[in-house]
């Protein structure tokens, strides 16, 4: 759980934040006394008004959803708590007119009040007020819930779009947009999972809101509440999800059995992010959801996949499946100017969206011409096999080290960086089809270049298509000193092409002095112990070129350099063999 906010105010933080969207869309109004977000856009004669709010805390729901196709008002408490009966009447009074309000309300006690007095003072002016109550979430089943119901999640903002879009249309009656929001509420099931609760900005942590480092919940709200099922230890992905979705679709679960996806005409899915969640784990996160659906002959045909609402910055996702007629999908696919909305996108059928995806595969090298005659033998390949098997073996094993390294001094990638790769080359080696020829070094070349990257990438692509192309030149099987020569050889290569050498706080640290020892007649086990004592004596050494240069230079004393650690590494087991 973070407890560090730049602001920590939290009362200016959700008026500030409600200002903020008449910066990014200038078709809105704020009513900042009342906290109410509106279109000035809405025809209150010609169309009917669609309605919502909430406690802030859930951004971009509820006042994000503001706009042409979504939205037309929204009245924003402070965080996680109702807004008042004055908010919402105000936000309703902005907007509706002749044509009737529809109000949208998530499934909390609050809210359903607050929300519920104000739609009757809205009757009571003559203006005609419906009410849609929202209650996606299936981790609370029916047992627990009791009369209280399941609470509103995420599935509520699909809701929004649908209802939005409906009104937008001005033949609609308030009666068709009401249904038609009735419809999507009634077919929407949710559930979420975070690795921790959120800390409200200016708020003392309370202990039993921490969830321990190995823990998750299953089946939390929205405003902070516990879990339903604490999850220990969490569970792969694969396994959380499919956990996930059996709460959302399996039949014989009475207690959550709320929506029968078994006779759906088509399946929408959103993958919301709670707010904490990288792009990058969410985009994870959606693949395998829509790959498991897929599995289980339940194939999304539309995908949204964003922050939709939030529990400020909870670290984790939630689900929501909407079974949905066709003519549904055109309500969702309509467009919106609500800048908080991501829109959604068309899924076609796994065989389709698999075609799209390209495997990347090594490209051999070319193969020089030989008159017929076969090339020459200038490896071992058991030998070649054994001591790049060792070597590799070495540098997987010393990630999690070499990752300390550079979690101080770096971007904290170097140690997965080699970890990745000398898996890659393991894998190469291990498969049966090395050749005692150079196409071997040449494959190798293309090996590490296709599964390493970075500057570290760079440089060790460089520089083993240079060792390949020098060791091309061999008549026979190749000693240590026409490896060391061979070596040197590559070197000068890469110093063409990097100003890097020794004393810069960089991998040539390391691999410089065990070119120099090899190809000075040392042996290899002298030349591994050399790139050891180069990559240590990079500890306390300034940095000149890489990432490394813009670190505190107190980093620079604590560690050494974990480009240089992961060469003396390669070495050590190279040597190891020998």
């Amino acid at each position: 759980m973070s407890t560090k906010h730049f602001a920590t105010d939290i009362d200016k933080l959700v008026l500030d934040g409600l200002e903020a969207l008449t910066l990014t869309n200038p078709d809105l109004l704020y009513y900042k006394k009342d906290r109410v977000i509106a279109s000035k856009n809405h025809n209150s004669e010609t169309s009917v008004a669609v309605v919502s709010g909430g406690g802030a805390g859930h951004e971009p729901a509820h006042a994000g959803f503001v706009g042409d196709g979504m939205l037309t008002a929204a009245a924003s408490g402070w965080i996680f708590a109702s807004p008042s009966v004055a908010q919402i009447s105000r936000a309703i009074d902005a907007v509706a007119g002749s044509k009737g309000v529809l109000i949208i309300i998530k499934n909390y006690t609050g809210d359903i009040f607050n929300f519920s007095i104000a739609a009757e003072k809205a009757r009571s002016k003559g203006i005609p007020a419906e009410v849609v109550v929202v209650a996606d979430d299936v981790a609370v089943g029916r047992a627990k819930s009791g009369k209280v119901g399941r609470r509103g999640l995420a599935g509520t903002v699909l809701v929004h779009k649908v209802a939005g879009a409906v009104a937008s249309n001005s033949i609609s009656s308030l009666k068709e947009v009401v249904a038609t929001a009735k419809e999507v509420a009634d077919n929407l099931v949710t559930v979420g999972v975070s690795l921790n609760h959120v800390h409200v900005p200016g708020r003392k942590v309370e202990e039993e809101n921490i969830i321990a480092d190995d823990e998750a919940e299953l089946g939390l709200g929205i405003h902070n509440e516990k879990g339903c099922i604490r999850l220990k230890p969490i569970p792969p992905l694969p396994a959380l999800v499919s956990q996930m979705l059996d709460q959302l679709i399996d039949l014989n679960d009475s207690d959550r059995a709320y929506v029968d996806f078994s006779t759906a005409e088509n399946v929408v899915l959103m993958v919301n992010n709670l707010g904490g969640l990288s792009p990058l784990e969410l985009s994870a996160i959606t693949t395998e959801v829509v790959t498991q659906l897929d599995g289980r002959g339940l194939r999304p045909v539309r995908l949204f996949a964003g922050t939709y609402m939030t529990s400020l910055d909870g670290p984790g996702f939630s689900i929501t499946l909407l079974k949905a007629k066709s003519a549904l999908l055109s309500y969702l696919d309509a467009p919106t100017k609500a800048v908080g909305f991501t829109p959604g996108s068309i899924v076609t059928g796994k065989a389709e969206w698999t075609s799209r995806m390209i495997e990347s595969s090594v490209v051999p090298a070319p193969v020089a011409a030989t008159n017929g005659q076969s090339k020459p033998k200038i490896l071992d390949p058991e030998i070649f096999v054994s001591a790049l098997s060792a070597a590799c073996k070495k540098a997987i094993a010393a990630e999690p080290l070499i990752t300390q390294y550079d979690t101080v001094v770096g971007d904290g990638d170097c140690g997965y960086t080699l970890k990745r790769v000398s898996e890659a080359v393991l894998e190469f080696v291990t498969a049966g089809k090395i050749s005692p020829s150079v196409d071997t070094l040449m494959q190798l070349a293309e090996t590490v270049e296709s599964n390493m990257d970075g500057t570290s990438g760079a440089i060790y692509s460089v520089y083993v298509h240079a060792l390949a192309t020098a060791a091309s030149t061999a008549t026979g099987l190749m000693d240590q000193a026409a490896w060391g020569a061979a070596a040197a050889d590559a070197l000068k290569t890469l110093f063409n092409v990097t100003p890097a050498r020794s004393g810069d706080r960089t991998l040539i640290d390391a691999l410089a002095p065990f070119v120099d020892s090899l190809a000075s007649g040392n042996g290899i086990v002298a030349a591994a112990e050399a790139s050891k004592a180069g990559a240590e004596h990079t500890k306390g050494m300034v940095a000149s070129l890489g990432r490394a240069v813009y670190v505190d230079a107190e980093g620079y004393d604590r560690v050494p350099d974990p480009g240089a650690v992961g060469v003396s590494e390669l070495v050590a087991g190279l040597a190891s063999v020998f």
